[in-house]
């Protein structure tokens, strides 16, 4: 794949650092989705603004996802009525 067809551009700034990771095949194709979906200029800036995220972000773990998305099923079944924001913010402080 050349760079025009993964939106990458060579750049020599002194402020990065180029690495090689290994992805899946499927994962690359949502990676290359994702990214001209949300309107990033290339599959770089994805990944940068991606890592900037998790790195920025450490304590949202994946069972915190999980219970939001568990309490969004039962909601959207009728098992469930939607939670207060001080409900919200003790399971955040739980989940610590």
């Amino acid at each position: 794949m050349s760079d025009s067809d993964t939106g990458e551009s060579r750049s020599d700034d002194p402020e990065t650092t180029t690495i090689n990771i290994r992805v899946t095949e499927r994962q690359l194709e949502e990676i290359d989705a994702v990214w001209k979906e949300e309107g990033y200029t290339s599959r770089s800036e994805f990944l940068r603004h991606a890592i900037r995220d998790a790195t920025a972000n450490p304590g949202v773990s994946r069972s915190m996802l999980a219970n939001i998305a568990a309490e969004e099923y039962a909601m959207r079944k009728g098992e469930t009525e939607a939670v207060s924001r001080e409900e919200i913010v003790a399971m955040i402080d739980s989940d610590e």
